[in-house]
């Protein structure tokens, strides 16, 4: 029976709606001749010009591009690790581990930067990138750790079973079976991670030093001044990379088609 109704087609359309068209006027208006982007001057390249002259907006990109890239890596790593240790143990207190792995999703981020920040006080670390990143891998691993739990959860484990009946040591099975079958959850969860990492704003307030800057700080600081269209060239040219990416992806990820085979009875009549 068809679904007459339009509704899903309408929410659908007002979604899409308010999602793209803020982008949209982000990347319009970063051609605009006028510093106020609610007035059109006219087409302009000025601000990919100045944008490409400051150092400094670059410098925190740079940053930002590190941070998440060391954060999702060591999430991965540890999250990883984490989900498969856990399957391994079976004990009383197990879920309430697995219940305070997650927590860092569920405090509020303002209450997890102080924390964060006497913490590294307590410990007299100096406030810079390596606060940044030992707070950014923190709430990051459970992203990872849900995501690969799941994996664990519905994966085969005859096929583990089967290998250490062979004969192989479970190390080898790890890396030659259950690591292939996770990478998948990996991946993403590391994805999600990077993404959570170069959008912080409020844990990066709290444990950055003052010679370390971040791109997200960097537009922060610069709302008290006002906004200039540089910030819209940015995006721009970060939504255009992002595309490409998604771009290359899904060029890399298509299944090539295989040429049929022909039937050994034609084959023989020939």
């Amino acid at each position: 029976m068809k679904n007459r109704t339009k509704l899903p087609n309408v929410y659908l359309g007002v979604l899409l709606f308010l999602m793209y068209v803020p982008i949209f006027l982000v990347i319009l208006y970063s051609f605009n001749e006028s510093k106020l982007s609610s007035v059109w001057s006219g087409f302009s390249l000025k601000w990919y010009t100045e944008l490409f002259r400051d150092r400094a907006i670059f410098e925190a990109l740079g940053n930002t591009l590190i941070l998440g890239v060391i954060s999702s890596l060591s999430a991965g790593v540890i999250g990883t690790l984490g989900a498969f240790g856990m399957t391994k143990v079976n004990f009383k207190t197990k879920s309430a581990v697995e219940y305070v792995s997650t927590l860092p999703i569920m405090i509020p981020e303002i209450i997890l930067g102080m924390v964060f920040m006497a913490f590294f006080s307590l410990l007299g670390l100096p406030f810079g990138m390596t606060t940044l990143i030992l707070a950014h891998t923190a709430f990051c691993i459970p992203y990872v750790y849900m995501l690969v739990k799941a994996r664990l959860v519905g994966m085969d484990k005859s096929l583990a079973e089967a290998a250490l009946d062979l004969g192989a040591s479970p190390l080898r099975v790890f890396f030659d079976i259950t690591l292939p079958l996770l990478l998948p959850a990996i991946v993403s969860g590391m994805l999600l991670a990077f993404a959570m990492s170069i959008d912080d704003v409020i844990i990066s307030v709290f444990v950055t030093g003052v010679n370390t800057n971040t791109l997200p700080l960097k537009i922060y600081t610069q709302l008290k001044t006002g906004v200039t269209p540089k910030i819209n060239a940015l995006c721009t040219l970060m939504f255009a990379a992002t595309l490409l990416l998604c771009g290359f992806a899904a060029f890399l990820g298509r299944t090539p088609k295989h040429k049929k085979q022909e039937p050994e009875s034609g084959r023989a009549g020939r």
